[in-house]
Order: structure tokens, then sequence, then C-alpha cells
């Protein structure tokens, strides 16, 4: 059976982006086990008594290429309240990733083909520029998926004039890490 270059590279990316949250599960645990074992109140009194900061670290993470992974503050949620507040946060959280997603598409489109910037495409990503283009269906959902930048990837993909509404129906696949995640971390922290 022969892999096409587009699951080779669907697989490949995914396999990074399983490794990254398997990294990232296991930072979690030794966070916990090491720093908030020794004294959790300070550490919970810190952030935990300030929503408002939560979400705007929240919303700025990813706007800005993704600097927090949305786990941690799904883990934050559900520490922070019962049920309901969890999924209306998990809810909310994936609205806000999905949305700064198309808006970075748009700062890709429409933002990036000017001046500096068609400069710098020519002269730095011309060999890889059709790769985007043509893997740009993979990348989205790997980026969707994965721990992978999200922000960035929309970003890129807006600058390499990918087509609005393909980008859009593979976009939804980030709803779908979401309710996934959520679930796992649901169900891993009340065993």
């Amino acid at each position: 059976m022969k892999i096409t270059p587009r699951i080779k590279f669907l697989l490949s990316n995914g396999l990074k982006g399983f490794v990254w949250l398997v990294v990232l599960i296991v930072a979690y645990i030794l966070f916990e086990e090491l720093v908030m074992a020794k004294d959790p109140e300070a550490w919970i009194e810190r952030f935990y008594s300030n929503p408002l900061l939560i979400y705007l670290i929240y919303i700025g993470s990813e706007f800005f290429i993704g600097l927090f992974p949305p786990e941690l503050f799904m883990l934050w949620a559900l520490n922070n309240g019962g049920i309901l507040h969890y999924v209306w946060n998990v809810l909310f959280f994936a609205g806000v990733s999905f949305g700064f997603g198309f808006l970075n598409f748009w700062v890709g489109k429409f933002f990036f083909h000017h001046g500096i910037f068609n400069r710098i495409r020519e002269k730095h990503f011309s060999s890889t520029w059709e790769q985007l283009r043509k893997y740009g269906l993979f990348l989205i959902i790997v980026a969707a998926l994965t721990p992978v930048p999200w922000a960035a990837v929309c970003l890129l993909v807006g600058w390499a004039d990918y087509p609005q509404r393909k980008f859009l129906i593979y976009a939804s696949a980030r709803l779908l890490r979401f309710a996934i995640y959520g679930l796992i971390i649901y169900q891993t922290h009340h065993f």
C-alpha cells in the first residue's frame, strides 16, 4: 500500500502533535505533584480568585500565536466550579479559539498581501508557498486537533490565499478538539 504525500504529512504532523500532548500531560502531572502538592492554596488563591484575569490571558494567548495550551484553561475551569461551569467555559474557550483563528485567517489574507510581506514571501517562502496551498487542508486539521500553534497556522493559511469556505469547514475540527479534550480532562479528574 502506497502512502500519499498528503497522508504522510498528516501522519507525521499528527504524531508530533500527539507527542506534544503527552509532554504537556507529563508537565502538568509533574507540576501538580511537585509544586501544587506543596502549597496548593498559594497557587489557587493567586489565579483562581480572578476569573477575568484568566479569561484575558486566554484571549490574548489565542490571538497571539497560542502561547498557552487551551487545556490549561480547561483544568482551571474544572477546578473552579461545577460541571455546568466547566461546560460553559469549554464552550467559551472553543468559541474564542475558533473565532480568533478565523480573525487570524483574515489578518493573513488581507494585511499580509502588502508591501514588505509580499517581498518576504517571494524571497523566503517561494519554494514552500505551493506546498502550503497544496497541504493547507492537512495543516489546518493538524493544527486544529493538536498542540500545533493554531493562530499561527490560521495566519499562514490566510496569507496563502486558502479559500475561506474550505478553511471554515476544516477549521471546525478545532471544535471537535475542545469536545474531546474537555471530556478527557473531565474524565481523568473525576474518577
